[in-house]
């Protein structure tokens, strides 16, 4: 998400770094090109307005355009700007209600409301210690009650059995009672989706909104449907008296229109992102560090709180231990490395919040990409155990044998093995005194996009 918005504003700002100061006109050149970025990453208009009106306010004030570095000066006004469009901090869940809080969870039909029910399921459960017990009042769809099922089952909540006959209403009431019986503290109520807004929808949602009391109204929408998402929540806001927005699919838009127009045009807090299909893809919407991405300066606050929730930390001290004793890095634990990688939402995620990555070219980029690291599993899952533990046997007829089991080619695999001894050396540099320093400097030539084609192995 934001990656087009972000290397469009790098590109910007770059120019106006060249400047000697800030002057009335490189701001207003400067403004019209932010202006373009925004409208091309789907911003809403009125949005793009507000923005580049008070940025151009801020700037022409004494203590900027006197400014000695004019990029800079402009990439902080640009910066506090975004943040206050979208909500300045992250709003968490109000759960202060008689157990059980009831959160009403609305949207259209293919949003992922139903998953993203699941996720929130999941966070609140392991990050917030509650109870929880989700249920379907989605009488039309026998598959949406079943996938919930499902889903609840996977994350380890109660689920609420319903189906097609009864009422939404009657569903969501016997839910809340059951609840209270079983001294559960969260209720998640799942409603039905449609293909777009319609008076029976609206009439249906707002009865259940009425019958549960929520104490959390979320809207679920989809990324990908651009400023749309932000007139969608409007309407439904004006309905039901959202309390927040949840916004799926980030990970599949790249331009990131929807969450800078959204709080903006509702009001309404954005409280979480869907970042990927797997029920741990939830992050807390922090404006701070979703600005900081925009501007291609990272989120690795945001990247350490992953590697802390979702890296196997028995499996690292084991690698660590290994290395520290001079034992020889393999293939085997470069695979779990890869492992570890994809379960925290991939390369592309990691490599959003990293800072200076927006910067690296084209080429680099696609070098380091999912197709790239499931080629590198295969050609690992074609070898032996044994040329796992010892690459250096791995000679002809088994290159042949790898490449042809993995779907690659054979220099597809000389490739792999070749960048491999590149890390194995520099493990060897990490278990001595000073090694780390040795390393990062010879990190240059493992960047993605380098010579040989694969992405850093570490």
């Amino acid at each position: 998400m934001f990656e087009n918005l972000s290397n469009r504003l790098t590109r910007t700002f770059k120019t106006l770094t060249g400047q000697g100061r800030l002057t009335e006109s490189n701001i207003k050149d400067t403004l019209r090109d932010v202006r373009v970025a925004l409208i091309e990453a789907d911003v809403a208009l009125p949005v793009v307005k507000i923005i580049t009106k008070q940025v151009q306010e801020k700037c022409m004030g004494e203590e900027v355009i006197n400014h000695l570095k004019p990029g800079q000066a402009f990439l902080k006004v640009v910066e506090k700007e975004l943040i206050d469009i979208m909500g300045e901090k992250n709003e968490e869940l109000n759960l202060q209600a008689q157990p059980p809080a009831v959160i009403l969870m609305a949207g259209l039909q293919g949003s992922g409301k139903t998953t993203t029910v699941a996720k929130l399921a999941r966070h609140l459960k392991e990050k917030c210690d509650k109870s929880v017990m989700v249920v379907s009042c989605d009488v039309y769809r026998p598959a949406a009650i079943k996938q919930l099922e499902t889903l609840a089952a996977e994350v380890n909540v109660t689920f609420f059995p319903s189906d097609t006959k009864q009422k939404p209403v009657k569903i969501a009431k016997n839910a809340i009672e059951t609840a209270k019986k079983e001294a559960i503290d969260v209720v998640l109520v799942d409603t039905a989706g449609r293909l777009h807004i319609d008076a029976d929808m609206m009439t249906e949602i707002k009865q259940l909104h009425e019958a549960t009391d929520p104490v959390e109204t979320l809207f679920v929408v989809d990324a990908m449907t651009g400023q749309d998402a932000a007139n969608t929540a409007k309407v439904f806001n004006d309905t039901l008296e959202l309390t927040g927005v949840i916004i799926t699919k980030i990970d599949g838009d790249a331009r990131g229109g929807s969450a800078l127009s959204i709080r903006e045009i509702t009001g309404k807090p954005i409280k979480f992102l869907g970042v990927g299909e797997k029920t741990t893809a939830l992050e807390p919407f922090h404006p701070e560090r979703v600005v900081s991405r925009i501007l291609g300066m990272g989120d690795m606050l945001g990247l350490i709180e992953q590697v802390e929730d979702q890296v196997d930390k028995k499996k690292a001290k084991k690698l660590a231990k290994k290395i520290k004793k001079g034992k020889s890095f393999d293939l085997e634990d470069f695979r779990d490395q890869l492992q570890q990688i994809n379960k925290m939402g991939g390369v592309a995620n990691i490599m959003g919040k990293i800072p200076g990555m927006g910067a690296l070219p084209d080429a680099a980029k696609s070098q380091a990409n999912e197709d790239t690291f499931k080629r590198i599993q295969a050609i690992i899952g074609s070898m032996t155990a044994k040329e796992r533990q010892f690459p250096q046997i791995i000679k002809g007829s088994r290159k042949r044998r790898i490449a042809r089991g993995s779907g690659t080619e054979i220099p597809d695999v000389n490739r792999l093995l070749k960048q491999f001894t590149q890390m194995q050396k520099m493990m060897k540099k990490m278990s001595k005194k000073g090694g780390m320093a040795k390393m990062m400097r010879g990190m240059g030539g493992m960047m993605p996009g380098g010579n040989d084609g694969f992405p850093p192995m570490g």
